[in-house]
Order: structure tokens, then sequence, then C-alpha cells
């Protein structure tokens, strides 16, 4: 059960965005539920975020018109959206002109903040002069061409032939597992097309990279995961360690059990490994030590790619310009989006080392073409803004500022360790997660139907700031360019909220 209930919630994005005031307790919860652990909690929080919208909270467009992503019907049908109407540096405002800190930067996105003026000026500019253009058939735009040249210049782990644009990462990581099947077959490698990725781990949510994500939650009554892709250990250290092992001896033990993998399906078989620095969506998970260190060196014994998921981590989250660069990664590929144009503009990139875009190049010659590529690969609009971001990342030092403000940010939430509730908080740069567990046990989950972390973001929304909720788990990562004083303000709606969860657990537990 602690298990699943860890696993629970890359789905559930900032269910706090949805509620107001306090969580009414549901005591007769899991008497009207018949189904599965997972489906408890997602519905656990059904009955909880109904019962807490204030009568004095208006919000409108109750049973709007859209299909939202990641979003409940219920939710849709019978609780009025949180409608976000301006966005102000590090803050957004909704329609009633109510502001909130946004501590997850949109969705870990919003790196320069919600009104940069550079970047506005930079689509506007390029809207004026060429709104759009294609990148097929060699036909293209400058500015795709400018900053496929930039990006390669500025990854520096591993040495990088060539850019690909998609708009999201997910199509980026959809992007990978045809390049990696493409190259295969042009080496004559038919059978070796399966990826490994990792359990917890987030890659997505189109098709194939839903498939990568080894959250069970995204996979319900999609027919996911596909057979393709094959779950190795999440390197959580906190939850799965064994009594008395080391970082390192638990590095050592998931190399071995993956290397034991490659082994039962036949190395032949296995195309890639697939992997983000630091786990975003699954719960802001740093590696172990040495961790890396040793699944590269299985990696590369048995012949297979490794894909560095950079989506979250790139362009300074984690204090370096990638998140390779922290871990001594040295990719054969590498997926970006998110911070890449600040979220002003959707645009993703997948970078291709030399060893693979040889293969890929000399394949597509005897071909005819490289048939794949999406409309709006490499559009104009979005390649003019990413690169007026990438140079601010650049003239402002992004990347120091990060490690200057960082300290403060993870130091001041991490102060909140000793609560009675707060099992592990765990992060590094500017990227936290807390997860609240019974008794400080990662074995000791919280009934599901108390709904801890949907109260915590409650109380946060409350108190004007805006995070992610994940079962019982709570992520942040604030915008780079959050003040001293905007982190103050953070931890001290962190501190209010956790309060009121500590007597609500108190409460809750009176109660049983």
């Amino acid at each position: 059960m602690a298990k699943i209930t860890s696993l629970i919630g890359s789905g559930i994005i900032a269910a706090t965005n949805q509620v107001g005031s306090h969580i009414s307790a549901i005591s007769n919860l899991q008497k009207q539920i018949v189904c599965d652990p997972i489906q408890v909690r997602w519905s656990s929080t059904e009955t909880s975020l109904k019962n807490d919208i204030s009568s004095a909270d208006i919000r409108g467009y109750k049973g709007h018109d859209m299909l939202a992503p990641f979003t409940a019907g219920w939710q849709t049908t019978d609780v009025d959206p949180l409608v976000i109407q301006k966005s102000e540096g590090s803050y957004v405002y909704d329609i009633n002109g109510k502001k909130y800190l946004d501590a997850l930067a949109g969705l870990w996105c919003t790196a320069l903040g919600g009104n940069e003026p550079r970047l506005v000026a930079a689509a506007t500019k390029q809207l004026n002069e060429l709104p759009f253009y294609h990148s097929f058939w060699n036909r293209t735009t400058k500015p795709s061409l400018d900053l496929a040249k930039e990006l390669l210049d500025m990854f520096t782990a591993n040495k990088m032939a060539k850019a690909f644009f998609t708009n999201s990462g997910s199509e980026a990581n959809d992007t990978q597992v045809k390049l990696v099947w493409y190259y295969n077959n042009a080496l004559g490698r038919p059978n070796k097309k399966k990826f490994i990725a990792r359990a917890k781990a987030y890659h997505g949510s189109t098709l194939i990279s839903a498939s990568l994500t080894g959250l069970p939650a995204l996979h319900q009554k999609f027919d996911l995961p596909a057979p393709f892709v094959l779950h190795t250990d999440c390197p959580h250290y906190w939850r799965y360690h064994l009594p008395g092992e080391t970082e390192e001896e638990f590095s050592t033990r998931l190399a071995k059990n993956l290397e034991d993998l490659i082994l039962k399906e036949g190395p032949e078989t296995i195309a890639a490994f697939i992997a983000e620095p630091v786990m975003g969506a699954g719960g802001v998970i740093p590696p172990p030590a040495t961790y890396f260190d040793k699944i590269q060196a299985v990696v590369k014994k048995y012949d297979l790619l490794f894909i560095a998921d950079e989506v979250i981590c790139a362009f300074g989250r984690l204090g370096t310009m990638f998140g390779c660069d922290k871990y001594n990664i040295k990719p054969d590929l590498v997926s970006l989006a998110k911070a890449l144009s600040s979220a002003y503009m959707p645009i993703g990139a997948v970078l291709v080392s030399p060893e693979v875009s040889d293969v890929i190049y000399s394949q597509s010659n005897k071909l005819g073409s490289f048939s794949h590529g999406f409309t709006y690969s490499g559009h104009p609009v979005s390649c003019a803004v990413a690169l007026e971001a990438l140079k601010i990342y650049k003239e402002r030092n992004m990347v120091e500022k990060v490690n200057t403000i960082s300290p403060k940010f993870q130091e001041g939430l991490k102060a909140f360790s000793d609560s009675p509730i707060v099992g592990e908080i765990r992060g590094t740069g500017l990227i936290l997660a807390t997860e609240f567990a019974n008794n400080k046990s990662p074995n000791d989950p919280f009934p599901p139907e108390w709904g801890i972390g949907t109260y915590f973001g409650a109380q946060c929304e409350k108190n004007g700031m805006l995070v992610r909720v994940a079962g019982d788990i709570i992520m942040m990562s604030p915008p780079f360019i959050v003040t001293p004083e905007e982190v103050d303000e953070l931890i001290s709606i962190y501190g209010k909220a956790l309060k009121e969860t500590e007597k609500r657990v108190e409460e809750l537990k009176s109660q049983k």
C-alpha cells in the first residue's frame, strides 16, 4: 500500500488549484468506494474538494466546455475551476483579482516569470516579420537554424550534432523512440527495440511517452504501457533502501538490478535507457550518491543508448545549465522543453549525438527521406522566443542566480523536516518536494481518504500560493527570478499550511 500510495499523483496536477478553505473529514468514504487503492486516492480528493469550496468564492465556469488534461470529470462539472487571468513576475492573478505566488512556475516552466518584456517583444517582432513557415524538405527559417546552433553550443556534457524541434517535452520523448528504432534498423538490429525507464518516472502524456512513464495512474484505461517498455527501480533512497544500506550501496544494488533486467530480456533486444537527472513529476527525486556513474557503466556495457530527459532540469533549475552537468551524465540523446522558451511559446527539442545522427543521415539517404516531423517543428515564433530566453539566461547569469537563492529556498523549507507529519523534504537547486507520512515512515502512509496532501495544498492556496499536489507529495519549483523576499513569503505560507495540516491530522487521528 505504501508503494502504491507513493506512486499516485503525477496526474493530479495542482489539485490545490481547485480548492478554497478547509477540507471536511469524510469518515465513510472508503465504504462508498469499491475499487482499487489508486482509485481510492483519486476519489478521496473528489469529496474533499467539493466540500472545500467556500460559498464566498464565486469563480464561475463550472461545467465548462473543455475536456481538461489531467482533470477528473467531476471537477469540471461540480467545481468551479481556478481561472488565471494575468501574470506578473513570480505571481499570477485569478479572474477575481486574487494574487498567488506561483511556487511551481506554471508547470515547472516559467523560469523568467510572467511578464518578461523581451520575450514578448521577440514574439511580436517575429509575428510581424514571419509568423509561420515550416522546416520540411530543407526549407526552414533563420530563427530555427539559429536556435539549433545555440543549443548545440550550450550543451557541453557530451558533444551533440543535431537538434530536432518539437512542440513539447512529450513530443520530444515520442521522437526519441522513433529515432532509436530508426537507428537500430539502419544498423541491421531489428530486434533491439525495447526501452528501459524507471518506476515513478514521468516522460510525457502522448502515446509513446506515456508508455515510458512509470506511474500506473497514467496508464489506467489507455492500454498502456506499450509492450516494448520495461521499468527498473526507482532511485528513491529514503523509500527503498534496505536497513543499514548506504546511498552508494543502494546505487550499486540498483545498477545490478538493471543489469539483471537487461540480461533477462536479452541485451540484443534492449535499445535505450531513459532518465531524468532529477525525477520531477514522479516526486522530485534526486539520484543517490554514485547512481549515474554506476548506471551509465551498465548502459554502456550492453550498448544501450542513454536518453537524458532534461525537460524539467535544463537551463538552470538544478544550479547548472543542464542536469547532465550536475551528475556527469554523458547522453546520446537529450530531450528539452519547458524553460527552453520560459513557456512563453510551446517548443521542445531533441539533441542528437553525432554517432546517432550519422547513422540516421546514412539511412535517410538510402530511403530518400527522413520521414518524421511536425507542422510546427521549428516554428519561427517559438524559436525566436526561445533564442531570446537563452540570451537572457546567459546575460543575467541565471545559473549563478539559482545557486545564490536556492540555499535559502532549500534550507528554509527543510527546516520543517522535524514536523511529525513530514516523512521527507528533498530537492536541489530550485526544485523541492515534501512527502507526508505517518510516524515519519515511508512504510506508513496516511489513510488515503484523509487527503493530507490535498488539504495542505488547499491551505497554501487560501494563503495565496500555488503548489503541485500528487497524493501526499507536494512539489515546488519557483521561477528562477524569485527574490529573497518572495522566498521568505513562500516559506511563511508553507509554514502556515503545515501548521494547519498538523492540526488536521490530530483531529482525524482523534476521530479514528
